[in-house]
């Protein structure tokens, strides 16, 4: 068994509660930073911008609302892995802290389509980018591909670009979150969640006994079409994406889906503002967090 904080690993297998995805980066930062009222006229350069955007999270961080009482983990950019919170390292304030378990996104953007999907980028520094996570008492990690079509070739690539990754960052200590987003406006989206599942099953099986990975997926068209992978022994949890649904329909539609657990950042971000008064803030916050709560332990 790689060397896994046990802690960590039992809160994600079997505690009760969602993920909090705080990953935004490079691309989407000006438009997080934008819905939370901060314009892009705020600031110069990117340092200035990654500065803003960490004010954000460590408001919502810090808040009284963000609560290991409904949120078991949270996903991290780069940028604010390396930065701290009141002086600790923010996945060492969100874990002594919060009791709230740290990722962190290490995929570099999708390459362009091909084959009905877009397969991620190169990740070049990957192995020292690890290094530094494991330094960071980071838990596990998250990357994303996306599927556009039910096309069997292109999915089956996407599935195995993710696995094959997860490997390595399983060897360094670390669980992956492998995330094959299915585009929840594809004409044939049935079709493509009923090939991933199939090839998500081939890879599983083709795992070393002690390999624990975590699947993060839109929320399937067929209520419950991912049991199996949800019981799966290498399988520590499966967390849904909002996908470009609103809050309430992405709540509502992982309702339906029992054992299947929120990992949304926008959905999460929603209605938060930085003129916004701490006490209107923290409400506006605590609303949110329950609610996804409620839908994810169904």
């Amino acid at each position: 068994m790689a060397n896994l904080n046990n802690e960590q690993l039992d809160r994600m297998h079997s505690g009760k509660g969602f993920i909090a995805a705080l990953d935004q980066s490079g691309g989407s930062t000006p438009k997080a930073l934008s819905q939370y009222g901060v314009e892009e006229s705020s600031y110069t350069n990117d340092e200035e911008m990654y500065t803003l955007v960490h004010e954000m999270r460590t408001r919502i961080i810090k808040s009284p609302a963000f609560d290991s009482q409904y949120i078991l983990g949270a996903i991290l950019f780069e940028n604010t892995m390396d930065r701290k919170i009141d002086g600790e390292w923010t996945a060492d304030y969100l874990w002594k802290k919060k009791n709230i378990v740290p990722f962190l996104k290490v995929d570099k953007g999708l390459a362009d389509l091909a084959n009905g999907v877009q397969l991620m980028k190169p990740i070049s520094n990957l192995d020292e980018l690890l290094t530094r996570a494991v330094e960071r008492n980071i838990f596990g990690t998250k990357m994303r591909s996306v599927i556009k079509e039910a096309n069997p070739e292109g999915i089956r690539e996407v599935v195995e670009q993710q696995f094959e990754v997860g490997k390595q960052i399983f060897a360094k200590g670390l669980v992956p979150i492998i995330e094959p987003e299915v585009d929840i406006y594809s004409p044939d989206k049935e079709k493509s969640e009923q090939i991933l599942k199939e090839e998500i099953q081939k890879q599983l099986n083709l795992l070393d006994k002690d390999v624990k990975v975590m699947l993060k997926l839109s929320i399937p068209t067929v209520n419950n079409f991912y049991s199996e992978l949800i019981s799966d022994p290498h399988v520590v949890r499966v967390v849904a994406l909002s996908g470009g649904y609103s809050r309430e329909e992405a709540n509502d539609k992982l309702e339906h889906n029992h054992g299947l657990i929120a990992s949304f950042s926008r959905a999460l971000s929603e209605g938060l503002s930085a003129g916004q008064s701490d006490a209107y803030f923290d409400t506006t916050l605590s609303n949110t967090i329950k609610a996804i709560y409620k839908a994810s332990i169904t």
